[in-house]
């Protein structure tokens, strides 16, 4: 009976919080920036449409532009010349609906060498709920694997039935959310890592209450 009572005031405060809407802000983002190009050299960008739930859809149409084609000229599908130095604005932008633009840019200059952009980014994560979560941690890309280190000022409630981290676009939900692990390290440095998954196809960290999938907290990942 004593478990049964423990269970029910456990759920009873995984469910007390507020209910929250799945909504979410479309989003367009560039996916592989680059720092540099080399004069004479050309890159393929690509870019991510995320749409009001954060699944990535294809909009209408998509325009990629250059403040200064001199420098940087870049065609209709996102092919980028470097012609000649100094540095440009690359600029994509969609149009998902009637009266609706989206738009992500990036600065790139042409150099000698084409060079990639950082492969590390960062975040914090705090608690959405009456549990405690909180700490600092980076997201660094080595070829196919993807791998998030959280600091030392790491801690998370041991007392929730089963807790789960997620990479998601929309962190108001686990839907289409990449489940990563169970939670099993409530405090201290740990890390996980992924397999397949690039450093830019994921916004959010996500930890939700599996059994009564609740949400708990979340961290927004950004760039350095």
């Amino acid at each position: 009976m004593m478990l049964l009572y423990l269970l029910f005031l456990t759920l009873l405060g995984c469910i007390g919080d507020d209910i929250i809407m799945d909504g979410v802000d479309p989003v367009v983002r560039i996916t592989n920036p680059i720092d540099t190009i080399a004069q004479g050299d050309s890159y393929q960008f690509e870019y991510m449409y995320l749409n009001e739930i954060g699944v990535a859809s294809i909009p209408n149409n998509v325009e990629w532009t250059s403040s200064n084609v001199e420098v940087v000229a870049i065609s209709s599908d996102g092919l980028a010349t470097g012609n000649g130095a100094g540095s440009s604005e690359i600029k994509v932008a969609v149009q998902p609906g009637s009266g609706v633009r989206i738009e992500d840019q990036i600065s790139v200059h042409v150099g000698e060498t084409t060079v990639s952009s950082s492969s590390l980014r960062q975040g914090s994560i705090q608690s959405t709920s009456s549990y405690r979560l909180e700490g600092d941690f980076t997201i660094e890309q080595e070829g196919t694997s993807l791998t998030i280190t959280f600091a030392d000022n790491y801690v998370a409630s041991s007392s929730l039935p089963g807790l789960y981290l997620y990479l998601t676009n929309n962190p108001q939900t686990i839907n289409n959310a990449l489940e990563i692990s169970r939670v099993s390290v409530f405090s201290g440095a740990h890390s996980y890592t992924i397999e397949g998954v690039n450093i830019n196809d994921y916004n959010h960290l996500l930890y939700f209450c599996k059994p009564f999938v609740v949400k708990v907290g979340d961290g927004e990942i950004i760039s350095e």
